[in-house]
């Protein structure tokens, strides 16, 4: 007997039902659905009596690839409903997609991503026909508040428009070969009896038509069966890691509104759509909206309540739908609750996330259409050995207080520190239940406390489930996660020297090798000085002040250190660009300056070749004006090496002939690296004491025209920021004494206005002065 195809859209109340009175009409032996096939041993697992929405989550990962896919099922998804009504028909059930690690499923985390998304353009001629903004709402008034006669005609006719003569994706044409492998074995099989084939309805047309002609071609050839009859389910390369686990779903990781890829939208509306029909869903969303604008003070009245009610009916009358359909009850109660003008199309319209800054009715008509709810296991579902790691480790270090709970870590003693690396290994996995309020923020911090406060665990046991990708224990998953991290994540500013103290706080020991393998690599990669700076100086720190982690002068951190400052001298000698000053880029130098004077003896690069590369971009026009500068400082710091001094002052003269811009653009570098350049005496080649840089700066600045001190303030008021307060008022005080004026220095630090300011009106009133002489209108003595 042939089989019997039902195509469905995942998460349909209608095609739910079709399934559902099919299977109890036609009592067919197999039942296939199209469902990660490795399951089909753990069937019983999913059938435990658990509290839906839930989802089969599945892992791979091997060393050059990583991939998370979830199945989510919930009461109305037609394959939930085939394998409860399939088995307690007395049916064989099976699963016959590929598992989600096959490289048929990349880039798809989603199993029941809509194919006919993909292949949209019929289904945009179909909307554009019935004169609806959105497949989802062509859907509804095709299906789902049509009468169930005919609707599987309906759905082989949609779903074979939408088909076309569209090719399918390589991806679509292995998992379409595998599953008529299924179908053929399973016809073979039954005998005389009926085959049932529950799958998404755009697979349905080539499903059939495989089956039919027998054809084992596609993507990867046929499909080997095992010594039962049944095709194999592939197995995962060499070396790889692969699993499957049962996890909680909640209707708002359903909601297309929330970004969810697949199926029907509003899985609250769609679940009371399930359980009372249209009608009462209508009434219910309703009610339930208006309730919660009342909740939130948001002034709705009796009245607008009936409004809403009647143009939602009203709207379903004129739009030819026998039942009131999602969008005509949304657009009911827009049209009566809002009455300003909106900024963005009502989310409803299409498919995504909703917009920033949406109406509050909008707000929770879209809540109220998503529904809270979250699912939850059986107590007796297999779970990971994370999950049990977890729970022991929690409760052997007393961290499983309730959600008001506090705990204040001492970091230097051993138990405090070990509590406090297994909750960072939580933080990096993303496991809610603690959150971190104080503690040190980088390697040199001297902060030797945390403190932690609990906090609501929902989501935890579907969190844990999924980190149980990364590790069997949860020091081996916040390694594996914090290196994949740092391998897939962004060169950002301080990105990477995130992930290395993450490291550092979640215990390096046993654990860090792949991880600061991973930095390594990375640090070799980086294209911008900034990143890599940070990566330097959280390195350099913790490698010579750590004494509460256990990192100080530790060999990894060493390796890092070595190859981030070599690329990072390279770096700054092929550096080119405009004027202005890059703090990240001199953070960097500043990094690159400690590591040669603090770690010599990690590094291939000596003090003679950092020196010789700090004298070249320093003598180099085409080199940024702000990094010329810190080369300078950096030439005078790394210590005597030949030709390391240089006379700052003459250095000074020379850059402020390019304008007052680049002499503060040019003294922020400086004092980036060189403070000491104005604060201390300066002495030149030959060992004398030269001019003082202050007296010559002094000199400098005092000689300006009045439109050009104006012009360069700002750059020279963001060069001497570089100086703390007291380094400034020594300043202060050496110009008071180069005046000979008498009086406390802050005089000069504290003024009445912004320093600026009070330029830009002296200017002024000097242009008026000069205007009133002009036309003789100064004021008599």
């Amino acid at each position: 007997m042939p089989a019997v195809f039902l195509g469905v859209r995942h998460h349909s109340p209608a095609c739910a039902r079709l399934v559902e009175r099919t299977i109890d009409e036609l009592r067919p032996a197999q039942v296939l659905i199209e469902g990660p096939a490795e399951m089909n041993g753990r069937l019983d697992e999913l059938l435990l009596g658990h509290e839906l929405p839930v989802a089969v989550f599945s892992h791979y990962r091997d060393g050059e690839r990583a991939a998370t896919s979830w199945a989510p099922l919930c009461d109305y998804s037609p394959e939930w409903v085939a394998l409860r009504a399939g088995r307690a028909a007395g049916a064989e059930v099976r699963f016959i997609d590929l598992p989600a690690w096959h490289p048929a499923f990349a880039e798809r985390t989603n199993r029941y991503a809509d194919a006919e998304a993909r292949y949209a353009e019929a289904t945009e001629r179909l909307c554009r026909h019935f004169a609806v903004d959105s497949s989802d709402a062509l859907w509804d008034r095709l299906f789902e508040v049509e009468p169930d006669e005919g609707l599987a005609e309906r759905l082989d006719a949609y779903f074979a428009l939408v088909r076309g003569d569209a090719e399918a994706d390589a991806g679509d044409r292995a998992r379409e070969t595998y599953m008529a492998a299924w179908v053929r074995a399973a016809v073979e099989s039954a005998g005389d009896r009926p085959v049932l084939v529950v799958t998404g309805g755009f697979h349905r047309p080539a499903l059939r038509a495989l089956t039919e002609s027998g054809g084992r071609s596609g993507a990867g050839g046929g499909w080997e069966r095992g010594e039962d009859g049944w095709p194999r389910v592939p197995s995962p390369p060499d070396g790889a890691l692969a699993g499957s686990f049962l996890v909680p779903y909640s209707f708002r990781q359903l909601d297309a509104f929330a970004g969810y890829q697949s199926g029907m939208p509003s899985p609250g509306y769609y679940q009371q759509v399930w359980e009372t029909g249209p009608e009462a869903a209508a009434d219910g969303l309703l009610r339930a909206v208006v309730e919660r604008l009342r909740a939130r003070r948001f002034p709705v009245s009796t009245a607008d309540l009936i409004a809403a009610r009647s143009l939602a009916q009203g709207l379903t009358a004129l739009r030819g739908h026998p039942r009131p359909a999602r969008i005509d009850v949304l657009d009911g109660l827009a049209g009566a609750l809002i009455t300003d003008d909106l900024d963005h199309p009502l989310p409803w319209t299409g498919r995504g996330t909703m917009t920033a800054g949406a109406h509050p009715a909008v707000v929770e008509i879209v809540a109220a259409c998503g529904g809270d709810r979250t699912g939850r296991l059986h107590p007796a579902t297999p779970a990971p050995p994370l999950v049990h790691d977890v729970a022991a480790q929690l409760a052997g270090l007393a961290l499983n207080g309730g959600p008001e709970a506090t705990y204040r870590l001492d970091l230097t003693d051993a138990a405090g520190l070990e509590r406090s690396r297994t909750l960072h290994r939580l933080r990096v996995l993303g496991i809610p239940g603690h959150v971190r309020t104080a503690g040190p923020a980088h390697g040199a911090d001297p902060v030797f406390t945390e403190r932690w406060e609990a906090q609501s665990v929902a989501g935890r046991e579907a969190a844990l489930v999924e980190a149980g990708a990364y590790g069997a224990t949860l020091a081996e998953a916040a390694a594996v996660a914090l290196a994949e991290r740092t391998r897939t994540g962004s060169t950002q500013a301080d990105h990477l020297a995130k992930a290395l103290f993450d490291a550092v706080l979640c215990g390096m020991d046993g654990l860090s090798n792949q991880l600061l393998g991973e930095l390594t690599a990375r640090v070799h990669d980086l294209p911008t000085p900034g990143p890599l700076g940070e990566v330097l100086a959280t390195a350099l720190g913790l490698w010579r002040h750590d004494r509460v982690f256990g990192m100080a002068h530790g060999r990894l951190l060493g390796t890092v250190i070595e190859g981030a400052t070599e690329r990072l001298l390279w770096l700054l000698e092929g550096a080119r660009g405009s004027s202005g000053v890059d703090f990240p880029r001199l953070r960097a130098v500043v990094a690159a300056r400690d590591a040669v004077l603090h770690a010599p003896e990690l590094l291939s690069v000596t003090r003679e070749t950092a020196a010789g590369i700090a004298r070249r971009i320093a003598a180099d026009p085409e080199a940024p004006i702000d990094l010329r500068g810190a080369a300078f400082g950096l030439h005078r710091s790394i210590g005597r090496v030949p030709g390391a001094a240089g006379d700052p002052a003459e250095a000074v003269r020379t850059v402020a002939r390019a304008g007052t811009d680049a002499l503060g653009d040019w003294l922020a570098g400086l004092f980036a690296l060189a403070r000491d350049e104005v604060t201390g005496a300066v002495v030149s080649d030959d060992g004398e004491e030269a001019d003082s840089l202050i007296d010559v700066l002094d000199g400098l600045v005092c000689a300006l025209p009045d439109d050009e001190f104006l012009s360069g303030l700002p750059a020279l008021r963001q060069a001497f920021a570089f100086f703390p307060p007291r380094e400034r008022d020594r300043i202060a005080g050496r110009l008071l004494e180069r005046r000979g004026v008498r009086g406390s220095s802050r005089s000069l630090l504290r003024t009445t206005a912004d320093p600026l300011l009070i330029a830009r009106a002296r200017a002024l009133e000097e242009s008026a002065s000069r205007l009133l002489a002009r036309y003789e209108l100064e004021a008599t003595p």
